[in-house]
């Protein structure tokens, strides 16, 4: 088919066309349409007049593996075409730990050694017996070579066995035959001594990515498996400098920012891809698998850890006065600008999520206090990470620190390489973790009759290549770990989620109020209030004890702690709360004259008289929602 180059086609380049079966294999078949140009036919080719040329479209099939068997699945590793189906290798091997180990597609893979040579014979004599089979078998070997090439770089932790990391043996050993001078075998035999040298040093051969079990006071003893442990050098000072030096807050905000930034990129980094699968993660905590996904539980821990730090830093001392508390939460809401600077998704994350934390929320004079520019950015800095469409702010946001380049250098010439990309971003690992775990739920581990379904790999595949593009970014900041402050993180105290809440109400009693608030969140009808009061005023409420205005039964979510009083109903006398921003779709009474008037299609009670009413109030607080049923006559 020819058209005119001012006519090209607006078909889409790739259509799925359907499945097909193949040695029990199932394809997802695709039309691919691919343009070619070259000159009219009547075109000379020493011609000098240009003769304006066609477009031509050539169509043609691509499959890509969508269900097999194990076997099958192997033998497309080595005998596939990687042309039409570039993703399936680094898919297979960041995956292939949620169907099968590592040793047994070693077992798969791997051929036997070839038998020794008679004696006497020469290698290109025994090459020219079977010229064909000879080549056959070495293109195969060929190919295992290189998959193996790209397991071991992409993915060295799969080889780690204890006590003598047999597959990583096997590896070598095969390679020792097949290609002895390549940089495969070199690569096995490295990685085989980091290997045995770590088993040496006795008890940290567990994990390459050491965990940390949180910061650490100054009288206890410094544990090197901590994620700051590739800086041990840099922080091995007196302990003087842990217990009488400066406190966190006495640093800078930079100083505190690229700390934060230089140990969630270093975790980051070191997060192994087949550990994030929805179908190892969701096992975390089964019994059995307490050890098991070290280096994502490494930037869970150092997360929890940056979210006690400020709670420890704001509510650490009671008798602080209230501006010095405000200042407080001026600084770590510039270190959160700071991090959102540095790329820094994590470290913002954690202390948004401190600073929204009901024992520091329902600090109301504390933040009255706050200047109104740091709580302008707070309030900007929250909606990064909105849970409204699923986080789509966040994910915006991301995908465009993704996208950027970094700057031309000056001097660079049309032909040179292009300038390294830029440092960052270092996201929140969470929202990864959670996409990946919907998708395992969300898909069949197996097809019939019993096939592996590859194609949910492959979606699992999208999500593990965008970490470990983001991983490389990680690894370009230029950041130097400073001793004193990783020193004031180490000695700053923590509070257990009960300690804060108690701290919390010995700083503000629960008595205290102040309309002074980051955010506004409570929804409290008009009606509600009108209802109280005509309750106080009558005596006495169905239900309920006299002067009690409500006595109903409140709902609360699950696992919520005790209510604030700001979600109490005022006590006589005082003056109401303010009511905060209404539903949209809420109608209050016009008239307080009509006490029985309530918003269009309220139900209603099964007594006869018709001024009767049972107002149904929703009030959001920090805790929940809480639902509430007033009578009103």
């Amino acid at each position: 088919m020819e058209h005119a180059a001012d006519k090209e086609l607006t078909l889409p380049p790739l259509q799925d066309w359907g499945e097909e079966e193949e040695d029990g294999a199932v394809y997802s078949v695709s039309l691919r349409r691919q343009r070619s140009q070259r000159g009219s036919p009547g075109a000379e080719p020493g011609g000098s007049q240009a003769v304006p040329g066609f477009l031509h479209y050539r169509t043609s099939k691509v499959r890509a593996l969508r269900a097999a068997h194990l076997e099958r699945l192997v033998w497309e590793l080595v005998l596939g075409d990687r042309e039409q189906d570039p993703s399936f290798v680094p898919a297979f091997l960041a995956t292939h730990q949620a169907f099968a180990p590592t040793a047994r597609v070693l077992n798969l893979l791997l051929p036997p050694p070839p038998p020794p040579l008679p004696m006497g014979s020469v290698l290109g004599s025994v090459v020219k017996k079977s010229e064909d089979r000879d080549l056959a078998l070495n293109r195969n070997l060929r190919s295992v070579v290189l998959v193996l090439g790209s397991w071991l770089r992409d993915h060295p932790q799969d080889f780690r066995g204890h006590p003598a990391h047999e597959d990583l043996q096997k590896v070598q050993k095969f390679l020792g035959w097949a290609s002895p001078a390549g940089p495969e075998a070199q690569e096995a035999e490295k990685l085989l001594r980091e290997f045995l040298a770590e088993a040496e040093q006795g008890g940290r051969e567990e994990d390459q990515t050491q965990v940390w079990t949180g910061p650490q006071s100054g009288a206890q003893a410094r544990n090197p498996n901590t994620p700051e442990g590739f800086l041990e050098e840099e922080v091995r000072e007196e302990d003087s400098l842990v217990r009488s030096g400066p406190e966190l807050l006495d640093f800078s905000v930079d100083e505190v920012a690229e700390q934060l930034t230089l140990l969630d990129a270093e975790l980051f980094s070191r997060v192994r891809a087949c550990e994030c699968l929805g179908s190892v993660w969701s096992q975390r905590d089964r019994p059995g698998v307490a050890g098991s996904s070290p280096t994502v539980r490494a930037t869970v821990t150092q997360f929890n850890a940056v979210t006690g730090w400020v709670l420890g830093s704001v509510l650490g001392e009671p008798g602080l006065a209230t501006p010095l508390r405000a200042l407080r939460l001026e600084k770590w809401i510039r270190i959160a600008q700071r991090c959102r600077e540095l790329k820094n998704f994590s470290s913002l994350h954690a202390i948004l999520s401190a600073l929204q934390s009901n024992p520091i929320y329902r600090l109301k004079r504390s933040w009255g206090a706050v200047s109104r520019e740091p709580l302008s950015a707070f309030k900007k800095l929250s909606q990064i990470f909105s849970d409204e469409n699923n986080y789509f702010s966040c994910r915006e946001i991301l995908s465009q620190e993704e996208a950027a380049e970094g700057p031309p250098d000056q001097g660079s010439a049309p032909g040179d390489p292009p300038s390294p990309l830029p440092p960052g971003p270092v996201p929140y690992l969470g929202t990864f973790l959670t996409d990946l775990v919907m998708l395992d739920t969300a898909l069949p581990d197996t097809l019939e009759p019993e096939l592996i379904n590859f194609e949910k790999r492959r979606k699992e595949w999208e999500i593990l290549a965008r970490i470990q593009q983001l991983q490389k970014r990680c690894r370009q900041y230029q950041l130097r770990p400073h001793p004193g402050v990783l020193a004031a993180l180490r000695a700053q105290r923590q509070l257990s989620e009960e300690q804060s809440y108690r701290v919390s109400r010995v700083i503000e009693p629960p008595a205290a109020s102040c309309p002074s608030s980051p955010r506004i969140r409570r929804r409290i009808s008009l009606t509600k209030r009108l209802s109280a009061k005509l309750s106080r005023e009558r005596g006495s409420s169905p239900g309920g004890s006299p002067g009690d205005p409500a006595s109903p039964t409140s709902s609360l979510s699950p696992g919520s702690p005790p209510a604030s009083p700001r979600s109490r109903d005022p006590t006589p006398g005082s003056p109401p709360p303010s009511p905060g921003p209404l539903h949209p779709n809420m109608k209050l009474p016009l008239n307080p004259e009509f006490p029985g008037s309530c918003p269009p299609g309220g139900p209603r009670t099964p007594f006869q008289g018709s001024e009767a009413r049972v107002i149904r109030v929703s009030l959001e607080n920090d805790h929940g929602n809480v639902y509430r049923s007033i009578l009103s006559s």
